[in-house]
C-alpha cells in the first residue's frame, strides 16, 4: 500500500506529537523536528509505503531525543484501560449461541481494539467508548471474511498471530483463545523493541497473553508492520511454517499488501485513516476482516 497525499500530514503530526512526548528539552525538540523535516523531504514519495516511512521516523526520534520508548506511559495506561473493558468483551463472546458466533464476536472484539492508536489526524481513541464500539462492531463490519477465516483456522496446525498496539493486545487474547479452541497451535508475535505504541513483550506479559497463547515471540525488529528483511531468523522460520497468519492493524496491512503472500493471511483492522480506507474501498472508521490468499499452492513442509 503506497502513501496518499493525506499521509504527509499524518506522518509529520505523529512525529511532532511523539517528539513532545520524548523530551521536554526545547533544543532537542527543535533538533528532532529539523531532522524529521529532512527525513520526510527525502523519503516521502509516491512510491513510499506509509509504515516504512513511519519506521524511519520512529528510529530518528528515538536516536535524536535519546528516549528509547517515548510512549511508555501511554502504553501502560492503554493496557490498564483495555483490561477494564475485557470483562464486557468476554461476556459478549460467552453469550454467543454457537461456536461460529463465538469466533465472529472474538474477531470483532479484536478489531475494535485496533482503535487504540494515538495522534492520527481526525482519530480520537476514547477508551471509554470501546463498549459502544463493541455493540456497533457488526454493523460497522464492511469487509467480512470471518467465516472463511474460521474454516481456514480449523484446517490449520499452526497459526501465527501478529499483534499491533498496546491496550489492543488485551482484546487479542480473546481471539487467540478462540483460535486455539479450533485445534491449532497459536504463536503470538510482538515487536522486538519499542516502536510508537506497538505492543512489546512487556505488554504481552502485562495482559496475560503468555497464559493464553502457546508461545509469545518477537519479530526481532522495531519495524512498523512486517519488514521481512529485518525480522529475526527464528521469526521468519515460524512465519514461513504457519498455515494461517493473523495480522492486526493498519501497519501490517500497509506492508503485507506490498508482496505476494505464501499462505493465507487474515487482516483485522479499523480503517482509522482515509488512505487505508480508500485502499480497501470502504469508508473511514469501518471494521475490516480481509483474507489474502497466495496465488499458487503452498510448498509442502
Amino acid at each position: 500500500m503506497k502513501v496518499g497525499a493525506e499521509c504527509a500530514l499524518c506522518l509529520f503530526k505523529r512525529g511532532y506529537a511523539e517528539i513532545l512526548e520524548a523530551t521536554e528539552d526545547d533544543s532537542l525538540r527543535l533538533k528532532a523536528l529539523e531532522a524529521l523535516f529532512k527525513l520526510l523531504a527525502e523519503n516521502f514519495k509516491p512510491t513510499s509505503v506509509p509504515a516504512e516511512v513511519g519506521t524511519m521516523r520512529e528510529r530518528l526520534i528515538k536516536r535524536v531525543t535519546g528516549n528509547p520508548d517515548p510512549y511508555a506511559k501511554k502504553k501502560r495506561l492503554s493496557n490498564e484501560a483495555a483490561l477494564k473493558v475485557l470483562p464486557s468483551a468476554e461476556r459478549l463472546i460467552s453469550e454467543a449461541g454457537s461456536p461460529e458466533d463465538r469466533f465472529r464476536r472474538a474477531c470483532l472484539c479484536a478489531i475494535v481494539g485496533n482503535v487504540i492508536e494515538f495522534d492520527i489526524p481526525g482519530h480520537d481513541p476514547r477508551l471509554e467508548e470501546i463498549g459502544g464500539l463493541l455493540r456497533r462492531a457488526e454493523e460497522e463490519l464492511t469487509i467480512d471474511d470471518i467465516s472463511r477465516a474460521q474454516e481456514m483456522a480449523r484446517e490449520s496446525s499452526l497459526i501465527l498471530y501478529l499483534t499491533d498496539n498496546a491496550g489492543e493486545i488485551a482484546l487479542d487474547t480473546l481471539l487467540v483463545r478462540e483460535l486455539k479452541n479450533l485445534g491449532p497451535r497459536v504463536i503470538v508475535a510482538v515487536k522486538g523493541e519499542p516502536v510508537y505504541n506497538d505492543a512489546t513483550m512487556e505488554d504481552a506479559l502485562y495482559v496475560g497473553m503468555d497464559k493464553v497463547a502457546d508461545s509469545v515471540i518477537t519479530t526481532g525488529t522495531d519495524a512498523i508492520g512486517l519488514s521481512l528483511k529485518e525480522c529475526s531468523r527464528g521469526f521468519l522460520e515460524l512465519y514461513e511454517a504457519a498455515d494461517l497468519v493473523v495480522a492486526k492493524g493498519m501497519g501490517y496491512a500497509e506492508t503485507i499488501t506490498e508482496f505476494e503472500v505464501s499462505q493465507p493471511h487474515l487482516l483485522l483492522l479499523r480503517t482509522k485513516c482515509m488512505n487505508v480506507a480508500k485502499y480497501f474501498g470502504v469508508e473511514r472508521d469501518r471494521n475490516v476482516a480481509k483474507v489474502l490468499l497466495p496465488r499458487g499452492p503452498k510448498a509442502p513442509k
